[in-house]
């Protein structure tokens, strides 16, 4: 499977199971309770994968980490009524700038 396939597997995966695990309340709640087990074991898995590619792991933690990241404050913002502010929007695309440089820097 390409890498990039691999990389977003692993974070639409990673973000079903985090907002799963909210929705879960606790593990009291059996359908968001399997979606944070399958979410994670799916995560895991295209993540390993991607690494046994010989994709670059900090890089693919970084991409990994930082879409899921915004990706799972927006939800939780437009969908789930958790705040949001300028501060955390202004800390969200400096994390996200910070993988761009990290791509940047291993592509010279």
């Amino acid at each position: 499977m390409p890498p990039l396939i691999l990389l977003a597997v692993a974070i639409v995966g990673e973000v079903t199971a985090t907002i799963s695990l909210k929705l879960s309340e606790g593990f009291s709640k059996p359908v968001p309770s399997v979606l944070v087990v399958l979410g994670y074991g799916i995560a895991f898995t295209a993540l390993a994968k991607l690494l046994n590619q010989g994709f670059p792991v900090g890089v693919a933690y970084a991409i990994w980490a930082a879409i899921g990241v915004a990706a799972v404050a927006l939800i939780g913002a437009l969908f789930l009524g958790e705040g949001f502010t300028l501060t955390m929007g202004i800390g969200l695309v400096l994390v996200i700038g910070g993988v761009v440089l990290l791509e940047l820097g291993r592509a010279s």
